[in-house]
């Protein structure tokens, strides 16, 4: 039977990393104009232009962590 490579733990990291970028995606959401001629400035607010984009930037950050790092027990059969 092999082990698998990612742990419980990071399979749960993963999925975690996952929710926060979608909520960084939904964050995005909405600010368009129904009528092309109006410009609407709402499209261009804090939430949509820096809160989302940091949501997401957390959720990859997330994702790496759970990919790349490696569990307390091969870190002591690696010797580290």
């Amino acid at each position: 039977m092999s082990k698998m490579s990612i742990t419980p733990k990071g399979l749960k990291l993963l999925l975690a990393g996952l929710l926060v970028m979608v909520a960084g995606y939904i964050l995005m959401i909405g600010g368009g104009s129904s009528d092309p001629q109006v410009f609407n400035y709402e499209m261009f607010n804090f939430r949509r232009m820096v809160a989302a984009p940091v949501v997401i930037l957390a959720g990859v950050a997330v994702e790496i962590i759970a990919i790349m790092g490696l569990p307390r027990d091969r870190k002591k059969e690696d010797g580290r």
